[in-house]
């Protein structure tokens, strides 16, 4: 028996957003090694305190953002545009070379499984250079596609960049797998509050950040020793 189109957007939803998914995602900190090694970021506590804040800003006002923008585009071009400028914003160069990297990832590994005629174009610019590829953008073009409605592709985006981000942190911290599922349960929160605040938002507020935030990031490519790429 064929199953629905609701079930089909959400086993690919499932796949997409998986962390075992290969884009790379486990050697990125996005940041948080940098107030790892000052020692602001040392236990469960910490950790959650700077995702929280992670979730509100960087993910709300770039990613969830970016989201929603692709599922308000009309055609082609205006994807063109937006990846320009979501890549432009990323000032920090890890940041802005790693969510190129993983984007590029998930764009082939998506044009693969679940082609379509936007995903297809996206692969065919990117791989002739004249596009870049940001995961957020490639999410949302595979996520619009699959059928998937607008506020869970943004909630399974958030909800999985905090998964890996924690994930990470048990490695790098450490921390131990219970205290882990912990921060994951307490992050549903900040996931829905996500999905609230970026709904609010316009073009115009892409990239609306902390410099705080994109600081420590900058700080992270001069550090001495690391064990993130970012």
């Amino acid at each position: 028996m064929a199953s629905s189109p609701q079930l089909s957007a959400l086993l690919g939803m499932m796949q997409l957003t998986d962390s075992a998914l290969p884009t790379g995602a486990f050697s990125h900190s996005l940041g948080f090694e940098t107030y790892l090694t000052s020692e602001q970021i040392i236990d469960e506590e910490t950790f959650s305190t700077w995702l929280e804040m992670f979730a509100s800003q960087q993910l709300t006002f770039t990613d969830a953002l970016a989201i929603r923008l692709v599922y308000a585009a009309k055609t082609f071009d205006d994807i063109v545009d937006l990846d320009e400028l979501i890549t432009a914003q990323a000032l920090p160069t890890q940041i802005r070379h790693g969510g190129i990297t993983m984007g590029k990832r998930l764009l082939f590994l998506g044009a693969e499984s679940y082609p379509s005629e936007w995903i297809s174009t996206y692969a065919e610019k990117v791989s002739e250079g004249e596009m870049y590829a940001h995961q957020a953008l490639v999410w949302a073009i595979l996520a619009r596609e699959l059928g998937v409605e607008e506020d869970d592709a943004v909630a399974a985006h958030v909800y999985a960049t905090l998964i890996s981000l924690t994930q990470n942190a048990v490695r790098g911290i450490p921390l131990g797998q219970n205290a882990g599922q912990r921060v994951i349960r307490g992050a549903q929160e900040w996931v829905e509050q996500a999905v609230k605040a970026s709904a609010e938002l316009g073009y115009n507020d892409l990239g609306a950040i902390s410099p705080g935030l994109e600081i420590a990031q900058m700080r992270h490519e001069h550090q001495r020793a690391r064990l993130f790429m970012s």
